[in-house]
């Protein structure tokens, strides 16, 4: 009768103490949680809310867990059995560490955008910072899941191993796939474009509508859609038009061999001072000169910007700068010349006999 009273006492001992631990998270959530909360929210930042709102489950599940291993160790259970909870317990700590890690890099990973942002004046993007997130969650999981198995007693060597080989297979069959996520990498921490750019590069030209993991998708002037590896973007140059902050207008004009130096003179002042009062012309950089005696023309050199950059714009603007230039060599008595041949015919005096 005495073993069996010590033993009712035991389990009533051991359910009280996992009432008392019940309770104990019960207070945990209704005043710790609360204050910590009230506290958070008069932070300027919403990090830390997020922090205490994914470490919530964790903690109480601790407390829990720890209620658990009290209460059984105070009830006389046969050798196997308490071996066989003490297992489970100490396998649920092991979960709650690593369930706690992998709730937490979302806001930490808010915090490393919120940190680059201020030190280099521009964020991660949102694509990268899912990217590393995920792969850190992996990590996470994996060490997670080998820990437990520690705890019951698996030999995870072997395991270990094969985790490798397979690891070694798959990469061999998939690297395209990881140079592939290599170049995403690149491509969102270097930011050469942004969605809705014009770039051009050696295998597509035209609008970037959309950049993910694996490939970009470019739309052609066509209308067609290009999906580019990112390997190969992050592998070769890319010329992102939309970057440019003016627009570059070429010309060499040709005038024919009789138009007098005056009128030479004359035209290209003429056309300097017209793209000096454009209101469409950058100002920082506009040269005029007479610069070659060409093999059927008199050349002279223009090189100047466009302020603007859009395609349509710039067009009207080159056009309108060329009825100019024609008006101009008009009203100095000039023509423009045209590819052309002289031949002379020398005139023998001496007759034949």
């Amino acid at each position: 009768m005495i073993v069996i009273s010590e033993e009712i006492d035991r389990i009533i001992l051991g359910i009280a103490i996992l009432l008392f631990f019940l309770f104990l998270r019960k207070i945990l959530r209704k005043t710790i949680f609360f204050l910590l909360e009230k506290v958070v929210h008069k932070t300027t930042t919403t990090i830390d809310d997020e922090i205490i709102h994914v470490l919530r489950q964790p903690l109480e599940l601790f407390i829990i867990t720890l209620g658990f291993k009290f209460s059984i160790s105070y009830m006389n259970f046969p050798t196997k059995v308490d071996v066989f909870l003490h297992t489970i317990i100490q396998s649920t700590f092991v979960f709650i560490i690593f369930l706690a890690l992998f709730k937490i890099t979302v806001p930490i990973s808010n915090i490393f955008i919120l940190s680059s942002k201020k030190l280099r004046g521009k964020d991660l993007g949102k694509d990268l910072v899912n990217l590393i997130t995920k792969a850190i969650q992996v990590v996470i999981i994996s060490i997670g899941f080998v820990s437990i198995l520690q705890e019951w007693g698996y030999n995870i060597t072997g395991f270990l191993a094969s985790l490798g080989l397979i690891g070694m297979a798959i990469a061999l069959a998939a690297k395209d796939t990881v140079s592939n996520l290599f170049g995403s990498l690149v491509i969102f921490s270097d930011k050469p474009f942004r969605i809705g750019d014009w770039i051009k590069t050696p295998v597509a030209e035209g609008t970037v509508e959309e950049v993910g993991i694996r490939s970009t998708k470019i739309r052609t002037f066509a209308q067609a859609i290009v999906s580019v590896p990112n390997a190969v973007l992050a592998n070769n140059e890319i010329l992102n038009w939309s970057r440019m902050g003016k627009r570059r207008i070429k010309l060499k004009l040709g005038l024919t061999y009789s138009t007098k130096a005056a009128d030479l003179k004359n035209i290209v002042s003429d056309i300097k001072l017209m793209l000096q009062n454009h209101k469409d012309i950058h100002q920082g950089t506009i040269y005029i000169y007479f610069t070659d005696f060409d093999a059927s023309s008199l050349g002279v050199f223009c090189y100047f910007f466009t302020n603007t950059t859009a395609w349509g714009e710039y067009m009207k603007v080159k056009e309108d700068v060329n009825f100019k230039i024609m008006q101009i060599v008009e009203n100095n008595n000039a023509a423009f010349a045209f590819p052309s041949q002289s031949i002379y015919i020398e005139n023998n005096k001496e007759e034949l006999i």
